[in-house]
């Protein structure tokens, strides 16, 4: 638990940051006008949560669903707030699957990679091998073919 009162307060920059999107631009909200909305929203989360907490008791649970938060807004009544609440957490629920798949599948993908750096490096070692031989066969029919050349400028003198 929070030993201090201040603990239980919101972080300032993310209220003042849920101020400016909630506003009009040119709108300015003063200082106390923050700190009263933050207190606020810090004794709305402690209600909240309460509320909920209530609820998974009485489910013999110690862990708070997303089910017990719906409950406590129409227990406190704010019914009308249950709706986009809901099309948020199924909006939150569907990127956090989103990122879960991406992430999936660039490991995956990362994964398909390493396998086919390792099997070219298999294959490039034996074909390395290869290419020198074909180098050494070919650099030797070279010489021979010199030689030849040798032999027939010695005939034509």
């Amino acid at each position: 638990m929070a030993e201090k009162p201040e603990d239980l307060n919101l972080p300032n920059t993310v209220v003042t940051r849920i101020i400016k999107e909630a506003l009009p631009d040119g709108v300015n909200v003063s200082k106390d006008a923050r700190l009263a909305m933050s207190k606020a929203a810090s004794v709305f989360v402690l209600y909240a949560t309460s509320c909920a907490n209530n609820h998974a008791m009485k489910g013999k649970r110690k862990t708070i669903s997303a089910q017990d938060v719906l409950t406590a807004m129409k227990d406190m009544e704010f019914e009308k707030f249950i709706d986009p609440l809901k099309s948020s957490l199924e909006a939150f629920k569907n990127e956090q699957k989103s990122k879960k798949v991406a992430t999936a599948e660039k490991k995956k993908k990362a994964v398909q990679e390493e396998e086919e750096e390792a099997a070219t490096e298999e294959n490039g070692g034996h074909d390395e091998m290869e290419t020198e031989e074909q180098e050494d066969e070919t650099a030797a029919a070279a010489e021979e073919d010199d030689d030849d050349d040798d032999d027939d400028d010695n005939e034509e003198d």
